[in-house]
């Protein structure tokens, strides 16, 4: 059976943000033979995470599965590894970014993404962030999502549903919608 050139490997860590731990990181993938495909870093409380797509040959993958358990127990990480493979994404034609500020409460977040999934768009990313109201003194939780679909014909509809939640929440939101200018050229739809 052939192999392919190209294997995949998505790694997450977790541990105490203190600088020089992601470059630490970063230089030990290099030096297995490893590439960086994509990758997300974010600060937790006083945590940081990361996720990594790493792609390289079958030896420098398992090179790396072999070393980076010992480097995580170096380095105080908890690091997870799972194979993978490439995923070639069906076409996406409508690309949507979401910006939302609301009073936090239980369940807002989920409110969202349910209106989205229902819409039947990918969440790309999300970004959720609290913080103190300055003016009211009332926990506020910023909202931000990058969004794809493959329908181009119903986002007029996935606006006002959209604008019609933010009203029922009391939230200040907005959402930008652009549809790939060859998408509409070959099927009309704007």
């Amino acid at each position: 059976m052939p192999q392919q050139s190209e294997h995949y490997l998505v790694i997450t860590a977790l541990g105490t943000d203190r600088p020089g731990i992601v470059n630490t990181i970063t230089r030990h993938v290099s030096s297995c033979g490893c590439n960086i495909e994509d990758s997300r870093l974010a600060l937790l409380g006083e945590e940081f995470t990361f996720i990594m797509l790493l792609s390289g040959s079958w030896n420098a993958m398992s090179l790396l599965e072999s070393t980076l358990v010992q480097k995580g127990v170096e380095l105080d990480l908890l690091i997870v590894m799972k194979r993978t493979t490439q995923h070639l994404r069906p076409p996406m034609p409508v690309t949507m970014w979401v910006k939302v500020e609301v009073k936090d409460s239980p369940h807002i977040i989920e409110r969202f993404t349910n209106l989205f999934d229902s819409a039947q768009t990918n969440i790309a990313e999300l970004i959720s962030r609290t913080s103190m109201s300055e003016e009211t003194n009332t926990p506020m939780l910023g909202i931000e999502m990058t969004l794809h679909s493959a329908l181009t014909g119903h986002h007029d509809v996935l606006e006002q549903n959209f604008n019609r939640l933010c009203a029922e929440l009391n939230a200040q939101g907005s959402i930008n919608i652009v549809i790939n200018p060859q998408h509409e050229q070959k099927d009309g739809n704007s």
